[in-house]
């Protein structure tokens, strides 16, 4: 789609000098992505222009338009921050940010480096929701051009879909943009079920047209008989849906029914239960089938009716009636409410969706609790993307909570201090344990008493939500603070007594102050309290705190090693320097012969070795099973091998190249580092990486005297936990 296309789009709902605005962010974007082309070729502005489109079809406003144009210049081009807040304002250079990933950190993983940037992009959006339907519009685009990428990026950007960003579009009700996000998602994560369904609905869609054409004249014939203007459609099931119902239910293909529903659009909500009441005339509804989403909207301000009938065939259709403005909420969601006001940043229509979307204002609180991004996505996705269930207070409240919430949850819901003063609950009138599980449409009751002594430890464990173990956090940090700080004051004491050292020397007010700044508490207190209440653990102040010590101990080891080299390397007699040439290898027979070692089997002193005389560059010692070595069938060649012997008197450093391979966690290669450098053992060279399997495979070179040596860094690193093996390389 080009500049005029898209201009031509906005202004069904823009005024002129919008339109002015969009052709300069158009014209900016080009400039700075000139040049720059897409996995499948194409120049890289249609992107940007794509996911601009895409907003346009949701009707958003002008500033939304021109960030979704300009969403990648931050990120892919020279352009900064500043550039775009000087140009084009300080809102839409914020939507910018938000969208931009944090390339220019250093992370350890991938892992963590994805955390982070959907970390900075739920609180960006948590500020500004544009930010959301600007990334949910770009990933559109990306899936619809998802064939140009290779096949493991194709299978890991759908997983990631599904995972995040479809729930997502789930919560705010963009069911237009989810649907076909889950439908491609599904075509690549398995081909051969989609295409399967997708053959399947054709055949049952062709025979099932007729029957749905008929059932639309009759209810056509009886709305206007009533008066009723109303628009009805046929509206097909999609694939990933029927594919996940086939799934969860285990269910055949054959046992689905409202593979296509019939649709109903009127004007009023008055005309909504009018038409359902003209369907029930006509058709039985089945029991348990009917459900009434306009007095009770879902948590994403879906609104409908839905019911199904048993027609002249006998076969079960579904029929959903909802008004026009309803049915754009359905499509668009939260977009459908966005209100754009002249010369202000762009807001939401209060009262519309502001309580209901309160798990935005949820998203920030959790934000400032929580340090790890990690952990910040783990509490998002139990919170936030699992499935809803609605409960009621005796007085018909109802409040939404994640599937598998317990009374617990749902007494902080209500309200904190409500939660703090729990003593029991009632669920339908029966009381129930605090770790009950709730299901849609359960009535609970909290019982709470003055008297109660507050939360207990064990509900933490209970609770289901993160929302509700961080409010018994906060209260065991307020209320329990002195027994809080006493306990993380003993636990300290004992972690430092079990890695041997004096307590009362690591416990002074100055080394503590400065452990608890690292930490970025206010004050020791804080600290020891964090750690009786479990927010963070001894061990890891003692390692903040014995970090200079550590330091220390390593500066005065590389300070030995060094002397130790120079002391090698001091000049001698004659004899010696033949030692030193020579590298402790002695040529039976031969004296004062350039002797080198192998790379390829890299021999230490205990190694059985052999001797190679190469042309020109003296003898080469292996190990007696290198591959490299000749055997008697080479003619010529064997006859270059020579006996070689390891002189005994010599101290010398030999280099050895080593694997490990282990489980991969946080903190793994600083402990191996740690094995190693305990043994007195200089590292000369290390790398690491981690497969998807979460195997960590690290590659180092070490300086060891003999084989006793390397054998007892191997035994060192071979006690890490979460180490599987440790062998010695040959290339």
């Amino acid at each position: 789609m080009g500049m005029e296309l898209l201009l031509e789009k906005a202004s069904t709902y823009m005024k002129e000098q919008d339109l002015q605005k969009i052709r300069e962010a158009y014209e900016f974007a080009e400039e700075a992505h000139r040049g720059q082309v897409r996995k499948s070729g194409e120049p890289y502005i249609l992107h940007p222009v794509a996911v601009a489109e895409i907003c346009m079809g949701m009707q958003m406003d002008v500033v939304t338009v021109m960030a979704a144009l300009l969403h990648d210049v931050v990120e892919d081009t020279k352009v900064t921050l500043d550039d775009l807040r000087e140009r084009f304002g300080e809102t839409l250079a914020g939507l910018v940010d938000g969208l931009t990933k944090l390339e220019r950190i250093q992370f350890r993983s991938k892992e963590e480096q994805q955390n982070e940037n959907y970390r900075k992009m739920f609180v960006a959006m948590a500020n500004d929701i544009r930010v959301i339907l600007i990334k949910l519009a770009d990933r559109l685009h990306n899936m619809r051009t998802l064939k140009f990428q290779s096949e493991e990026s194709q299978r890991r950007i759908a997983q990631e879909t599904l995972d995040i960003f479809c729930p997502i579009a789930h919560r705010l009700g963009i069911s237009a943009i989810k649907w076909e996000m889950e439908d491609i998602a599904l075509r690549f994560l398995n081909p051969q079920q989609y295409y399967r369904i997708a053959h399947l609905m054709k055949m049952k869609r062709t025979e099932r047209e007729n029957y749905i054409t008929e059932l639309i004249d009759k209810i056509r014939e009886k709305l206007e008989e009533m008066g009723i203007q109303g628009d009805i459609s046929g509206r097909p099931k999609h694939i990933y849906s029927v594919y996940k119902k086939m799934m969860t239910r285990n269910k055949q293909f054959n046992e689905i029914y409202d593979l296509l529903a019939i649709r109903i659009l009127v004007d009023n909500v008055k005309d909504c239960y009018a038409t359902l009441g003209i369907i029930h005339t006509l058709w039985k509804p089945m029991p348990g089938r009917f459900k009434d989403y306009i007095a009770m909207p879902k948590a994403n301000m879906y609104q409908s009716l839905h019911t199904t009938i048993v027609g002249s065939t006998g076969e079960p259709t579904e029929v959903q009636i909802r008004t026009w403005e309803m049915h754009r909420t359905s499509e668009f969601g939260i977009a459908a409410h966005w209100a754009y006001k002249d010369g202000n940043a762009a807001g939401v229509v209060p009262g519309s969706f502001g309580e209901k979307m309160n798990w935005f204002r949820e998203i920030i609180e959790l934000q400032q609790e929580t340090r790890d991004a990690a952990e910040f996505m783990e509490s998002l996705k139990m919170d936030f993307f699992t499935d809803l269930v609605f409960v009621f207070t005796p007085k018909g409240e109802v409040f939404e909570l994640p599937a598998g919430s317990v009374p617990l949850d749902f007494a902080y819901r209500v309200h904190t201090e409500v939660g703090n003063r729990t003593i029991g609950a009632k669920v339908n009138g029966r009381i129930v344990p605090l770790d009950h599980k709730l299901k849609t449409g359960d009535i609970v009751e909290i019982l709470t008493s003055k008297h109660s002594y507050g939360p207990s430890q064990d509900w933490l464990k209970i609770a289901q939500s993160s929302h509700t173990r961080s409010k018994i956090r906060q209260w065991f940090k307020k209320e329990k603070r002195e027994e809080s700080v006493e306990k993380g004051r003993e636990l300290l004491e004992r972690e430092l007594k079990r890695l041997g050292l004096e307590p009362h020397e690591w416990t002074a007010d100055e080394k503590l102050l400065d452990a608890a700044k690292k930490f970025t508490f206010n004050d020791v207190e804080d600290m020891l309290s964090a750690i009786g209440f479990g927010g963070i653990t001894a061990a890891q102040i003692c390692t903040k705190l014995t970090e200079k010590l550590r330091k220390e101990a390593e500066e005065a080891q590389q300070i030995q090693l060094t002397a130790e080299v120079k002391e090698m390397k001091a000049p001698a007699s004659s004899s010696a320097e033949k030692k030193r040439t020579s590298h402790g290898v002695s040529v039976k027979g031969v004296d004062n012969l350039l002797v080198r070692f192998a790379r390829c089997c890299n021999p230490v002193p205990g190694d059985d070795i052999i001797g190679y005389i190469t042309r020109g560059r003296g003898v080469s010692v292996h190990r007696t099973d290198c591959a490299n070595i000749p055997t008697g069938e080479d003619g010529e060649e064997a006859a270059r091998v020579i006996e070689v012997e390891w002189e005994s008197s010599v101290d010398a450093n030999y280099s050895v190249e080593i694997e490990i391979l282990g489980h991969d966690r946080r903190g793994l290669l600083n402990e191996v580092l740690q094995a190693v450098s305990e043994s007195k053992t200089n590292i000369a060279a290390v790398s690491g990486r981690s497969d998807k399997n979460k195997m960590a495979i690290m590659h180092m070179t070490i300086l060891i005297r003999n084989k006793e040596h390397l054998q007892s860094v191997v035994d060192k690193i071979k006690r890490v936990k979460d180490i599987f093996s440790v062998q010695r390389m040959m290339q």
